[in-house]
């Protein structure tokens, strides 16, 4: 991947047609991923724009909760490896 393009809150929340109360329980249920800091002091967040794409499109084939959650954990998993982390 050569450039990783990050989405804020609004756009997530408008390509999930979800209300940010629910966006989040998503998360703290591991049905979404969750966001980074996109800078050092960590007050701005945002959500790399494949992953978004990645969790939508599972939602639309049909996937259960638990694959949603095994592709939360793999994306979460795979940031380690280019050199983006959860702080």
């Amino acid at each position: 991947m050569d450039t990783i393009k990050f989405l804020r809150l609004a756009a997530v929340l408008e390509r999930r047609g979800k209300c940010k109360s629910q966006h989040y329980v998503d998360i703290a249920e591991g049905l979404f991923v969750p966001p980074l800091p996109l800078g050092p002091d960590a007050h701005a967040r945002g959500y790399p724009e494949h992953e978004v794409q990645a969790v939508n499109a599972a939602v639309l084939a049909g996937k259960s909760r638990a694959e949603l959650r095994a592709l939360v954990l793999e994306l979460v998993a795979a940031r380690k490896n280019c050199g983006v982390n959860n702080v």
